[in-house]
């Protein structure tokens, strides 16, 4: 028993259990590996209880998290709104994952959530959280929303329920929201969780392989293209950044998915302090930060851009144009100059 990891606070959340025989679990709109592998291990740990669960996510997850247990079962919103309708409709208790306000899940689901009467729990590690949650297992020293399910599931005494496919689900959490364990880490307790997963017998080089190593041919053309045209320096204010048109995206055939980590590339430098990765969506553009050190990209991405996140990763919209929203933003980063320039390296 991973004592250490024991908080003894989600006795409430276990008395909606108790009395909740039909649970849904949702994902926020473009669903990552955090996200869908905490709903799914906690699928998988629910499940065991008897419990009737059902995991809706707003859209399909990217093709390299479709592998994960379960996942063909997943409900889509943008599949089949009507069996989604029904299924928040139905539910004793509803689990937000990975998001803390309804509008993360998209404005399709917003409405259904919102206006749901089952119970509603939230876990997440995302800071300010809203107030329409029945019950919150929210902590933003997390390194990911599978750590806390980690948490909530020893905390209850259970770890003997982490079978391999909850363990598989948690680890791709694990790995992918800490950018394999790279990220900034505040504690231990990923490397303890992620060595009590290990020992579940889940095989770490396969997991790593499919999430990492299953590129189709368009998608490192992409990368390529948006490394070697796309990528903007700017060495004095030490922040670099890439953007793709929807006709640049469709000429390489993108799918979901296909940009995810690239703005990790413009941030991987030497010297460079933040950067940004700008996509083109249908009626917006889809901003992704990244940063080192102290810089806080979540407070640009929250106050110019309808945002939010982490410190050091964190993400926004903008509803002008692509050449008005590069504008906007070179005009907002050298108000930052003194804080990118603090920045040790």
């Amino acid at each position: 028993m991973l004592k250490d990891l024991k908080y003894n606070k989600y006795q409430n959340i276990s008395q909606l259990l108790k009395n909740a025989q039909k649970i849904v679990l949702t994902a926020h709109a473009n669903p990552d590996g955090d996200t869908i592998g905490s709903c799914l291990a906690l699928y998988h740990y629910l499940i065991q209880f008897g419990h009737q669960v059902t995991v809706i996510s707003p859209n399909e997850a990217p093709g390299f998290l479709q592998w994960l247990p379960y996942y063909n079962q997943v409900i889509i919103y943008d599949a089949d709104n009507q069996k989604v309708e029904s299924e928040i409709k139905n539910a004793d208790l509803i689990f937000a994952i990975d998001y803390n306000a309804f509008h993360r899940a998209g404005q399709g689901m917003e409405d259904l959530l919102s206006n749901a009467s089952a119970k509603k729990v939230m876990i997440d590690h995302h800071p300010n959280p809203d107030n329409l949650f029945d019950e919150k297992i929210s902590d933003t020293s997390a390194s990911s929303t599978a750590e806390l399910v980690f948490r909530f599931i020893n905390d209850l005494g259970h770890l003997d329920k982490i079978n391999k496919e909850v363990a598989e689900n948690l680890y791709v959490g694990l790995l992918t929201d800490t950018g394999s364990f790279s990220y900034s880490i505040n504690s231990d307790q990923p490397y303890k969780i992620a060595a009590f997963l290990y020992n579940t017998g889940i095989d770490l080089q396969v997991i790593n392989q499919r999430i990492y190593s299953t590129f189709t041919e368009s998608r490192l053309r992409l990368t390529g293209y948006a490394i070697s045209e796309k990528l903007v320096v700017n060495h004095s204010l030490r922040f670099a950044y890439i953007s793709l048109s929807k006709e640049e995206l469709n000429r390489f055939i993108y799918q979901t998915g296909d940009t995810e980590g690239l703005v990790n590339y413009a941030l991987a430098m030497e010297n460079i302090v933040a950067a940004v990765l700008l996509t083109e969506k249908d009626d917006k553009i889809r901003l992704s930060f990244r940063s080192k050190g102290d810089f806080a990209v979540n407070s640009i991405a929250n106050k110019y851009f309808e945002g939010g996140g982490h410190r050091n990763a964190a993400g926004g919209n903008s509803f002008i144009s692509m050449e008005e929203t590069i504008k906007k933003l070179n005009n907002i980063i050298p108000l930052y100059i003194a804080e990118l320039n603090a920045v040790q390296l």
